[in-house]
């Protein structure tokens, strides 16, 4: 095969099965589901397939009434597709990394934004920080899975993760923090004296407060402008 072939490119860039198991890195952009059975993914993510799949869009009731008030809340921002049957599925979103996690009996809370496939069998609910209606337009929500099972996330470039100690506590922008420990319940500060460095002309930076013992996974990106809540 000559430098540059059609036949190099395709030995390049050709699927490789790893033998990972239901989550598998195909890419670090690009996740492939050996399913055999089902898997809720992030709506619109699904890229390609391979054999006998459904994709359905989660109904309206379909996890209780709670859930389906706290997707109103929250402006739909956990929107949740089900794929079903054998075959290969191919996620991506917006060609953000990702990164796989195997939950062992353990709870993680991510950025509802940032979760993009989770197994069947691990519970989720979506969570509404406190003190965060009267701050913020739209609030600040997350999603706490628990169980065991494998889970997806995605950030924009690298990850970081911060440990938390009771000695050191972490203190992050709510736009850059992606997943946390499910043991830590952040609270939300503000700094006025912030915003001058942060370029930000009016309002209050607001920081994201984590006390105790666990870890914070940031990334190097602003994903949501943040803005104050507008007056009553």
């Amino acid at each position: 095969m000559g430098r540059y072939s059609i036949e190099e490119f395709i030995d390049q860039t050709g699927q490789r099965d790893l033998g990972e198991g239901l989550f598998e890195l195909e890419r670090d952009r690009m996740l492939e589901l050996n399913l055999n059975g089902r898997v809720w993914t992030k709506r619109g993510s699904m890229i390609a397939y391979l054999g006998d799949v459904k994709f359905t869009r989660e109904g309206v009731l379909e996890h209780g009434v709670g859930k389906m008030l706290k997707k109103a809340v929250t402006g739909e921002g956990v929107s949740l597709t089900k794929a079903e049957g054998r075959g290969k599925v191919y996620l991506a979103d917006e060609g953000k990394k990702i990164s796989i996690l195997k939950l062992d009996n353990d709870s993680i809370f991510v950025n509802g934004n940032d979760l993009l496939a989770f197994e069947d069998g691990i519970n989720w609910d979506i969570k509404i920080m406190k003190k965060v209606t009267g701050m913020l337009a739209g609030g600040l929500f997350n999603v706490k899975l628990e169980g065991s099972g494998m889970v997806a996330i995605t950030t924009h470039y690298d990850p970081l993760t911060l440990q938390v100690t009771k000695d050191r506590p972490v203190f992050t922008d709510p736009n850059a923090t992606v997943a946390w420990s499910g043991n830590l319940k952040p609270d939300l500060k503000t700094d006025v004296s912030l915003k001058t460095f942060v370029g930000r002309s009016s309002g209050e930076s607001v920081q994201m407060a984590f006390k105790g013992e666990g870890f914070v996974v940031i990334q190097p990106y602003e994903e949501l402008p943040f803005q104050t809540a507008p007056p009553a």
